[in-house]
């Protein structure tokens, strides 16, 4: 058994290549091998959002707060709120964020495969998020 307490890792800025806006991530967990699984907590100011990407074992997003938005590609945004579920499929190119004018946190988990986690692609562009 491991109990990590609260503030045992410190809080990342959301990279620049691969987020618009302003993002904090806080790490939760990482498992070694044979487990591959991991989880932070993801907070999005207004506006703020990923680039578009895909996890080559899925994703999901626990919505723990706020008002976001997530697009499948080639699908309309979705609203989400705190409560909401939402899975994305291994190789599913998808971004997620916070709505125009409300922040949103959510804790999103997600698989190792050959070490990596996620693919990042092109940034969402404002057409693209204020459709």
């Amino acid at each position: 058994m491991e109990i990590q307490k609260v503030g045992s890792k410190p809080s990342i800025k959301g990279p620049d290549d691969w987020f618009t806006g302003t993002v904090r991530i806080d790490p939760l967990f990482d498992r070694a091998e044979p487990a591959r699984v991991s989880g932070a907590c993801v907070t999005f100011e207004p506006g703020a959002r990923t680039a578009w990407h895909t996890h080559p074992l899925g994703q999901t997003l626990i919505v723990t707060s706020g008002l976001g938005w997530v697009q499948k590609n080639g699908e309309s945004v979705q609203e989400i709120r705190p409560g909401d579920v939402v899975w994305f499929a291994p190789g599913e190119k998808h971004w997620h964020g916070a709505s125009a004018a409300t922040a949103m946190t959510h804790i999103a988990i997600q698989e190792r495969l050959d070490g990596k986690v996620v693919d990042w692609m092109e940034k969402v562009s404002e057409q693209e998020y204020e459709r």
